[in-house]
């Protein structure tokens, strides 16, 4: 399953009470508490604070990392994080603590920089046309069946990788003193087997150079089996093609999630469409589904966290006044990236977060199929 962990806390533990350092030296029984308590405070989090380039984005500078206490960043949602990830509880509890103190989770070169927060100018949206573009992205995906890596069965043996350019902002706090910084554009590399039962993450902030696997049992000692929130590519590739019968899927499925249905069913779109690489028919669904919820809109002009200019498919979270975009390349139509833009209001501790400020980015820079987990395919640069 794909363990996507890009938007989990760039920064640490803040105010959360998250798992102590000294958890190894607890009792057994002890354990599996603070684990599940991390886990789901990290989901919960992310889900309620509803925050997770280029243009006028202001490139972070490289700084050295933050000494004192790094409060809670503002990052969108925790994304397809399996069953599985329980296992990875104390590491990415360790891993935070020690990024906030400068060092990494696996030692030196595994921090990210950050620098100011970047900003971008906001984009116009408008609803009307939005149905008929999302139609024709949809036939976009579908004719993509015959590329190499939409087209390609993958084996059991072989390993789905995606390789990506991210970013997040968050508010950092060195003393009484706080202020919102964001994350240096770093690559992302992440490797799942077909069935979602092993993989490898290496990202920095959240691993150390050599990364870590997201192979593993659940907190019970039962095999995880794939959701919509955690799904694998055999998972994916079982799911409905109708766009209506999958619409009501996702409703169904992510129930009492997020702020509001139609918001949450967008974003675990879009976190499909990001994260994963679900077949063509099933991506050309997804597209038509999304053309359904209300309040999904068209924006002019969109970049990805590569500096690649698109179209954008969004829709504004109310409550947050944070704008979800997918952005597309303008001639192709082809998927580039995510990214979320703070369009009203304020948010974040203090209102630190303004109109203008890009919460999240994303860049989807390779999808393929490899033959083995850590092998970054040719294709990738």
């Amino acid at each position: 399953m794909n363990a996507d962990l890009s938007r989990s806390h760039p920064a640490g533990r803040g105010d959360d009470p998250l798992l102590p350092l000294a958890e190894r030296e607890l009792p057994a029984g002890r354990h599996q508490f603070h684990k599940e308590r991390l886990m789901a405070q990290i989901r919960q989090d992310l889900r309620a604070d509803g925050a997770g380039e280029h243009g006028t984005v202001a490139a972070p500078a490289a700084a050295a990392p933050a000494t004192g206490s790094a409060r809670r960043p503002f990052l969108r949602r925790a994304v397809l994080v399996p069953a599985s990830a329980f296992v990875l509880a104390g590491a990415l509890a360790a891993g935070f603590l020690v990024h906030v103190e400068g060092g990494g989770a696996d030692g030196p070169g595994s921090t990210i920089a950050t620098g100011p927060a970047m900003t971008t100018a906001i984009g116009a949206a408008n609803a009307q046309g939005t149905p008929q573009l999302l139609d024709r992205i949809s036939l976009a995906a579908a004719s993509a069946s015959t590329s190499a890596a939409a087209g390609t069965r993958v084996r059991p043996d072989q390993f789905v990788y995606i390789g990506s350019r991210t970013a997040t902002t968050y508010v950092r706090t060195v003393g009484e003193k706080s202020t919102l910084v964001s994350e240096e554009l770093h690559m992302r590399h992440q490797w799942n087997s077909p069935d979602g039962l092993k993989g490898w993450l290496i990202e920095p902030g959240n691993t150390g150079p050599g990364g870590i696997t997201l192979e593993g049992k659940n907190e019970k000692g039962e095999t995880p089996t794939p959701y919509l929130n955690a799904p694998s590519y055999d998972y994916l590739a079982g799911l409905p093609t109708d766009p209506g019968v999958l619409l009501h899927k996702i409703y169904e499925e992510t129930r009492g999630m997020g702020r509001t249905p139609d918001q949450e069913a967008f974003t675990t779109i879009g976190d499909l469409l990001r994260a994963s690489l679900p077949p063509a028919e099933l991506t050309a669904a997804l597209y038509k589904a999304a053309a359904r919820i209300p309040g999904v809109v068209t924006v002019d002009d969109a970049v990805d966290a590569a500096g690649r200019h698109g179209i954008a498919v969004a829709r504004l979270d109310e409550t947050s006044g944070q704008r979800e975009e997918w952005i597309f390349d303008r001639g192709t139509l082809a998927y580039l990236g995510e990214r979320t833009v703070q369009v009203q209001g304020v948010s974040g501790e203090g209102g630190l977060i303004k109109p203008g400020t890009v919460v999240s980015t994303t860049a989807v820079m390779t999808r393929a199929v490899v033959d083995r987990v850590k092998e970054i395919p040719a294709s990738a640069g």
